[in-house]
């Protein structure tokens, strides 16, 4: 074989090597830039005590800002609703979104429609379904009211009244995350295969014994990835707090640690990153250790 020829069997094979690389650059290279250079930067920035943004100076390194964090009574409160928003939207969410998705599932008239309708709130600003719920949520004419008044219930002031704060943003939050959830499951029951159902009902079993003898257990795996996404989607509330309270609620109630997070570097004067980044840090390893919780709990009910 030639010098020449091996020389380009060689470029060949080196060019081989390399072009997988090259694809993948402009997505490392986005990865590196917008994700991981900002949590290493939130996580230094969190031990950086009596940090100044315009100067870029600071006092000195320390855990000074986890120390104030976890003694400020507002990240206190914002803890403890953060967690109660997830323990109450979640499980509710769950429950009713494998209800629905079971219907959509079925051989029903207008099927697609309804699919659709569900899916809608998906690709809408959640700024302006927000804004589309405070007034349903309006003491005197919205229609949440209207319909309570049916069951004899006398009008809620949700809005204003800092008691009814919390149930208006978790009836909001459940509904939210509805369409995400619903989707997601009405794809991991169009995966189960129909022989199941047919076997069962020669067997003589009806559709609730079929529900949960055969539609529960092949669908956990996904209602477990439901459950995981929308658990850290939750941790993260937000948005929702603005288009109905355009804050933390009437009596800053509603303090979540996403909102603290906002709240100590951009209401506060002089902004605190330092506090901000400490919070911001703690709210990851909470949602990591969850995240865990319930990889080790899916693992346990395979076995």
């Amino acid at each position: 074989m030639s010098t020449k020829t091996a020389g380009k069997k060689k470029s060949l094979s080196l060019g081989k090597t390399v072009e997988p690389y090259l694809y993948l650059a402009p997505f490392a290279i986005g990865v590196i830039l917008f994700t991981l250079y900002p949590i290493v930067n939130v996580v230094l920035l969190s031990f950086k005590e009596g940090y100044n943004f315009i100067t870029k100076d600071f006092a000195s390194w320390g855990i000074g800002n986890y120390l104030y964090v976890l003694k400020d009574a507002y990240f206190l409160q914002a803890y403890k609703n953060t967690f109660m928003y997830v323990f109450i939207v979640i499980p509710i969410s769950t429950c009713l979104a494998v209800v629905i998705a079971t219907l959509l599932n079925q051989k029903i008239k207008f099927s697609g429609m309804f699919q659709t309708a569900y899916f809608l709130p998906m690709v809408t600003s959640t700024i302006a379904i927000g804004f589309a719920w405070r007034f349903m949520f309006n003491y005197k004419s919205g229609v949440i009211n209207y319909l309570l008044s049916f069951f004899g219930i006398e009008a809620i002031n949700w809005l204003q009244v800092p008691q009814y704060n919390f149930p208006a943003l978790c009836i909001y939050g459940i509904w939210a995350i509805l369409p995400f959830t619903i989707i997601l499951l009405l794809s991991g029951l169009q995966n189960i295969d129909p022989m199941y159902y047919t076997a069962a009902k020669v067997d003589g079993a009806g559709p609730i014994k079929s529900f949960f003898r055969i539609t529960l257990p092949l669908l956990a795996p996904t209602i477990f990835l439901v459950v995981c996404v929308n658990t850290i989607s939750t941790f993260k509330v937000y948005n929702e707090l603005f288009p109905l309270f355009q804050g933390a609620g009437i009596a800053n109630n509603l303090f979540t640690v996403v909102y603290y997070i906002y709240y100590q570097f951009r209401v506060k004067s002089p902004a605190r990153y330092g506090y901000a980044a400490a919070a911001a840090v703690l709210l990851f390893i909470t949602i990591f250790i969850f995240t865990m919780i319930q990889r080790w709990v899916e693992g346990k009910t395979k076995n």
